[in-house]
């Protein structure tokens, strides 16, 4: 079989980060080709709200008129309800640039992603299977091994494309993880969603999060007439009609009056669907000619929404830390691509750990269901984002990927914590005040169980 190198780089995945990854790289005069095994319009639940500092990344990738023309709906940020009676309205904040997300329909959305690569210069598509990384005998990655149908019915072609350096984004179900990836998928829940139409949501052009029993529920507009819900099953998720049941009997009721006749009605109109909540410590890459990104290397519990965000501002440093002024070619250059993935790898952290972290620690927080150390904990939370100022503006700014910035997390959170620990020392009657002293105390322990190990596991990735 050739070995003729007609690429600079193969893109594996025409997803979130393969098509913008094309588009940057085509760009810069590298030939791309980006392979993807079925190019019709993807039918997703999730990847449907773009946090501003995604937009942000689109802007700086010059594709965010990828954006126009999908019946995207602005939105201005957040309200979060404790209870039907009590919430807290959150907006973005307005001195980073960009101060507005946008939900649409995922597969409208990847749609333009793809016509963006299709455009871009130098960037070749593909529809096939890779079914295979090809590496040579020191087991660096040469290229892909791939399956082509020719025509319906015919055998498939199976051949075997090269190229210096392949970049694999294939996904959150990703094939090829395994064998790049040292670290393991954990399942915390499920989200299950469907489409509400014509909701009347309490507050337009805002995402509500609804801190339900036992777990929260989504709500945000993605089209016109289309609102999504997303619903966190903890554990084994219901089946059949025992799903439908533990909905109508223990979400609904929990839903603001005006979401519900919506909400009842969809369960009997509309298709229920499930997606594993993932959580995927990042790894560095490795292994000579083979990047791997996206969610196939990273993932967060997608209660924040921050998993696009993260996704383009990787493509973003993938494109600077590879710019041809750095590595003028990718033949011969393997020691140099890994000093290069060394650097992106530190640098997509000053975001991605925000993300990460506060993902999987609100996730926390938000599913206390009636452990009490925690619900106090969620209390304090909420009672914080009630405070304003800098108390909900930057809880807020970390959310929406504007503020890359560890520290600034890490502090807020215990500034919730001594907050909760704070109100419940001071509530009660005075004799209470020592047995009110100990369980703050315990507060704050079980904030550092919160979130001390997900920091650790960042640190270590």
């Amino acid at each position: 079989m050739s070995q003729d190198i007609e690429y600079d780089i193969i893109v594996v995945g025409a997803g979130v980060v393969g098509c913008t990854a094309a588009a940057a790289l085509g760009r810069d005069g590298r030939k791309v080709l980006l392979i993807e095994r079925d190019w019709s319009e993807p039918d997703r639940i999730v990847g449907e709200l773009l946090q501003p500092g995604g937009v942000k990344a689109l802007k700086e990738l010059g594709l965010d008129w990828t954006l126009d023309g999908i019946d995207g709906i602005i939105h201005d940020g957040y309200v979060v309800y404790q209870n039907p009676e009590d919430h807290v309205l959150l907006k973005y904040p307005t001195d980073r640039g960009v101060s507005q997300g946008i939900a649409f329909h995922h597969g409208k959305f990847i749609m333009n992603l793809r016509k963006a690569a299709r455009q871009a210069p130098n960037v070749t598509t593909l529809e096939a299977t890779v079914t295979a990384l090809a590496t040579d005998e020191t087991d660096k990655v040469v290229g892909v091994s791939v399956s082509t149908k020719t025509e319906p019915g015919a055998e498939p072609v199976l051949s075997t494309i090269y190229a210096p350096l392949t970049l694999v984004v294939d996904g959150c179900f990703s094939k090829f993880r395994k064998d790049l990836s040292p670290n393991k998928v954990t399942i915390s829940s499920h989200f299950v969603g469907m489409v509400l139409k014509n909701c009347n949501l309490p507050y337009k052009h805002h995402g509500h999060v609804i801190l339900c029993k036992p777990s929260p529920v989504l709500l945000y507009q993605i089209g016109t007439d289309d609102t999504r819900i997303l619903m966190d099953v903890p554990g084994k998720m219901p089946t059949g009609g025992e799903l439908k049941t533990y909905l109508k009997d223990t979400i609904g009721p929990q839903l603001p009056k005006s979401v519900q006749p919506s909400f009842y009605e969809a369960i009997e109109s509309e298709r229920l669907r499930s997606m594993p909540n993932q959580w995927l410590p990042s790894a560095m890459n490795k292994q000579e000619g083979v990047i791997l990104l996206g969610d196939a290397n990273n993932m967060r519990h997608p209660l924040t929404g921050g998993g696009m965000t993260v996704a383009f501002w990787d493509v973003v440093h993938l494109r600077d830390h590879l710019h041809p002024k750095i590595i003028p070619t990718f033949q011969n250059s393997n020691t140099l691509v890994r000093s290069q993935m060394v650097k992106l790898h530190r640098k997509r952290k000053e975001l991605s750990s925000v993300i990460n972290v506060l993902a999987q620690a609100l996730y926390s927080l938000f599913s206390a269901n009636d452990q009490p150390l925690m619900m106090e904990l969620q209390k304090g939370c909420f009672g914080y984002f009630q405070l304003g100022g800098r108390c909900a503006s930057t809880p807020v700014g970390l959310l929406a990927g504007l503020r890359p910035e560890p520290l600034t997390l890490f502090n807020h959170f215990f500034l919730v914590a001594l907050y909760a620990s704070y109100t419940m020392t001071t509530s009660g009657p005075i004799y209470m005040v020592p047995y009110n002293i100990v369980k703050s105390i315990l507060v704050l322990w079980t904030a550092c169980v919160v979130i001390l190990p997900v920091i650790w596991t960042e640190i270590r990735a």
